[in-house]
């Protein structure tokens, strides 16, 4: 046993341990904006001023996960807009953005017309525009979008690219395209575009089963930001589904609780917690992770885990039947659909189940989390085959999964 632990590492404790002493220097983030309001103080009409503090408040978000400053930046931004009497397009461009991170597509797409409509730096818009239409499903406006930015030696267009090969299921393609992006972005040495590319091409060569390139790149994510939560949260995935150490996965998830806070890393917590049989460490992880989404400025950010959570933590399936409803108006697309079938499934309504599948899941994602849910539909309206290739499917994507998925694909 000890010899298969082994020759399943890839982390090496010194290489990260480094980062598990980091911490936030609140006070400089603080006194950026401090800055800026301290202008706005003695010249309220100066609208730059306030896309200024709103880009500042967008970084401490970004840096703590606190959502106080991602509304705090909406509300700065729509101020702006409403001074300038929406002249300009990079503030429509601002305020949709800020909306995608809230998961408010529908009225990111709404801002991103009139920017459109505007035409300054049009190309910028229809960049966004891409990222907005394959987000609401709408995936033949996304792939015209993307057609007219084509520019293979555009690193916005080649992540975009990425994105969209990865949509398909091609993910060696989608690989292809974010090495050459970030190939790009060492070439010119921008450290957030380096940053951005090393944690998504971690992303993919961990769905690829490369796992120790993936490791690798977190850690080059982290030379460049000590702080990055979501690249010390992939090695944790790494430490936990990949090498069999839950202990030290939850060491890593409690170093970044001291100064970032996003409600899904509890959820994470809770699933490591449940892997180790500790019920106690699993309720407290859950119980947490429901506190911090009662804050009502979280919005629909978090309507995909809640929907997994009252489905199959809480046996609320009704519940859960209700918040996918709504994620499916918001966004209505194939993992939406795929929320929406599986509280039906959890209800008892088998039948219903599938027939949603059948139109609008099968064959329009290849999430591994979305693909068992379709097995376990389709092994309840008995087609057997069908399960079974799904089957061998998710096998290939126990790392992705999860090993508290093993054996829940196991009796498939």
């Amino acid at each position: 046993m000890a010899f298969s632990c082994n020759s399943n590492k890839v982390t090496e404790s010194e290489e990260y341990k480094a980062y598990l002493s980091t911490t936030i220097d609140n006070e400089k983030l603080m006194s950026n904006a401090q800055f800026w309001t301290d202008k706005l103080k003695s010249n309220p009409d100066e609208f730059p001023y306030l896309v200024k503090r709103a880009g500042e408040y967008t970084q401490i978000f970004n840096a703590t996960g606190n959502i106080d400053y991602l509304i705090k930046a909406e509300k700065d931004l729509i101020k702006s807009i409403e001074q300038t009497n929406g002249i300009y397009a990079s503030q429509y461009r601002a305020l949709a953005s800020n909306y995608i991170s809230q998961h408010r597509f529908k009225e990111a797409l709404e801002l991103l017309e009139k920017a459109k409509e505007n035409g300054e730096k049009l190309n910028s818009t229809k960049k966004m525009l891409f990222d907005v239409h394959l987000e609401l499903g709408n995936y033949m406006h996304a792939e015209s979008y993307l057609e007219e930015i084509k520019n293979k030696s555009d690193f916005d267009y080649l992540i975009r690219l990425a994105k969209w090969e990865d949509h398909k299921g091609n993910l060696d393609g989608a690989i292809e395209q974010m090495e050459k992006a970030a190939a790009i972005a060492e070439a010119s040495n921008l450290k957030d575009i380096k940053q951005w590319s090393y944690t998504n091409l971690a992303d993919f060569y961990g769905h690829a089963g490369e796992i120790k390139k993936s490791y690798n790149h977190y850690l080059k994510a982290l030379e460049l930001d000590p702080n990055d939560a979501y690249a010390k949260k992939g090695i944790a995935w790494i430490l936990y589904s990949h090498e069999n150490n839950p202990d030290e996965a939850l060491k890593i998830l409690d170093h970044i609780s001291t100064y970032y806070h996003a409600p899904d890393y509890d959820l994470l917590k809770a699933e490591i917690a449940d892997f180790m049989n500790d019920s106690e460490l699993k309720s407290e992880a859950i119980n947490n992770y429901k506190e911090a989404v009662r804050n009502e400025m979280y919005g629909d950010m978090y309507n995909k885990y809640n929907v997994t959570l009252y489905a199959e933590d809480m046996l609320l399936p009704e519940e859960a039947l209700a918040i996918a409803k709504k994620e499916v108006e918001n966004r209505p697309t194939p993992q939406s659909y795929d929320l929406l079938a599986w509280s039906y499934f959890k209800i008892g309504d088998v039948e219903k189940a599938n027939a949603i599948v059948e139109e609008y899941v099968e064959g329009q994602t290849y999430e591994p989390g979305v693909l068992y849910h379709i097995a376990e539909i389709y092994k309840a309206v008995g087609k057997t085959e069908k399960v079974k290739e799904l089957k061998s499917e998710l096998v290939a994507s126990l790392y992705e999964l999860g090993p508290t998925m093993a054996p829940k694909i196991k009796q498939l």
